[in-house]
């Protein structure tokens, strides 16, 4: 500290560059925070598409599965019904 300057600007500059100091600390704190968080964005995203798709082909296989059934099981109904009516023709 200078003798040759009052106490008040001395006081003021001393916390101009606490001020200074702590926000550059508080700059570099948040880059290093964006760039970790980043990291693991990185590392997590893909799980989660992964997820994502992995729940959307079930439910088009499920989709597609009931369909399948569906159209099954209408042809049966309708062979059946068919045969029945063959059935009472060659009964009477």
């Amino acid at each position: 500290m200078d003798d040759d300057k009052p106490i008040t600007d001395q006081a003021m500059e001393t916390m101009t560059t606490a001020v200074e100091a702590t926000k550059d600390a508080a700059v570099t704190a948040v880059k290093q925070v964006k760039k970790a968080a980043k990291k693991v964005a990185k590392k997590v995203a893909p799980k989660k598409t992964a997820k994502k798709k992995a729940k959307k082909a079930a439910k088009k296989t499920t989709k597609k599965a009931g369909k399948k059934s569906s159209k099954k099981a209408a042809k049966k109904a309708a062979k059946k019904a068919t045969k029945s009516k063959k059935a009472k023709k060659a009964k009477r």
